[in-house]
């Protein structure tokens, strides 16, 4: 088979290689100096005071929603149109999933919609999902969210270096309690597999910490220097120094990969905005800075007479890959045989039905995402 345009890529550099390489021959590969380094660096670049590196981003979701674990409400509200991991880390922590619509528009969290869903006096918090990269609208989910009390955790996994209508980053907290970001090597930047929890609370700072490592607080007895404490069970969610060397190599160029992605963006939209039974994400938010992690389309199959599985085969035969980002997660059978479904969820199902995701990637060719363009126009029309 020839070879296949990936729909996503990460990009690894000789300098991103020779500082793992680094940390290779050192004495300590992992609980060393180079994760606190990568930590005050990632939050230092979004505008958080601090921030703590973990194993996944299905990890910081974890920890963060344990957070809030000991709290009476029995509910945590978020998008159906993410992937699980989203959705796991509520059931993990306790408490239950409860899936609000999204806009049609941006696939993000409704904001009216949420509203609605709030009326339910069991919901303790919010977990909105930045899909693709284009934010929520945080400001008016804030504002929801306060006057009752609610937590809001950001799943921002697609979302570094994406920037809100005020010009702050995501992951700045602006908005909300906590930020999770993914480091999977698809996303802005990566360390192998790895995430990244920002917070501007030194209480849930400390706590985090305590909660990646088993639980476990060093103290500082010159009687018995071995001691620690454990004042609550953990989990072993470190990362290790040599991931987060990559981190820090990978962190200088998110501006040039952020840069990249919105000038394939910027050519996808232009050449395909006017394609008859294709429509585009657009953001509700009209001085937002997406980050690009995803391009999606929304493409009318009963119009085209052609299935989503015809249509994918087709330009994987042209040399072109794709992706369907995501099923929504009432539809997985874990979440089906617990009672979920899609009857509230019009919108939702709408886009699961039209969405396609095409190639977005650093190392994307413009010969290449020409050739995209043209073979998808030639299926759509004939």
């Amino acid at each position: 088979m020839r070879n296949i345009i990936p729909y996503g890529r990460q990009f690894i550099d000789k300098f991103d290689i020779n500082e793992v390489s680094k940390i290779l021959k050192k004495d300590f590969i992992t609980q060393g100096a180079v994760v606190e380094r990568f930590e005050k660096k990632f939050a230092n670049k979004v505008g958080s005071k601090y921030a703590i590196a973990v194993s996944s981003c299905s990890a910081g979701l974890h920890l963060s929603c344990l957070i809030y674990s000991k709290r009476k409400f029995k509910n945590i509200v978020t998008s159906p149109i993410t992937f699980a991991s989203t959705a796991n880390a509520i059931f993990h922590s306790g408490k239950k999933p409860i899936f609000c619509d999204i806009n049609s528009q941006d696939a993000n969290i409704s904001p009216a919609k949420l509203k609605l869903t709030l009326k339910n006096k069991n919901i303790g918090g919010v977990i909105p999902v930045h899909f693709a990269g284009n934010t929520c609208d945080m400001k008016t989910i804030k504002n929801i969210c306060k006057k009752k009390n609610i937590f809001i955790i950001e799943d921002a996994a697609h979302a570094l270096g994406s920037q809100y209508d005020c010009g702050s980053m995501v992951g700045s907290c602006k908005y909300s309690d906590i930020t999770v970001f993914s480091m999977h090597p698809l996303k802005s930047i990566t360390t192998g597999e790895g995430g990244m929890i920002t917070t501007n609370s030194w209480s849930i700072y400390k706590k985090l910490k305590a909660l990646r490592s088993h639980g476990i607080e060093k103290t500082n007895n010159s009687m018995k220097p071995w001691w620690y404490s454990m004042k609550y069970p953990g989990f072993h969610y470190r990362i290790t120094d040599f991931q987060c060397a990559l981190g820090i190599s990978q962190l200088t160029k998110l501006r040039t990969f952020t840069k990249k992605r919105e000038d394939i963006a910027r050519r996808y939209i232009h050449l395909l905005k006017n394609t008859k039974n294709i429509n585009l994400l657009i953001s509700k938010i009209p001085k937002i800075k997406k980050s690009y992690h995803l391009f999606v389309l929304k493409i009318d199959f009963k119009k085209i007479k052609l299935t989503k599985t015809k249509l994918m085969n087709r330009l994987k035969k042209r040399g072109i890959g794709t992706q369907v980002h995501y099923i929504p997660v009432p539809k997985l059978k874990f979440y089906k045989t617990l009672g979920y479904n899609m009857k509230n969820l019009k919108n939702a199902q709408e886009f699961y039905n039209q969405a396609v995701s095409i190639p977005i990637f650093f190392q994307l060719k413009k010969n290449s995402q020409l050739k995209i363009i043209k073979e998808i126009k030639k299926i759509i029309k004939s």
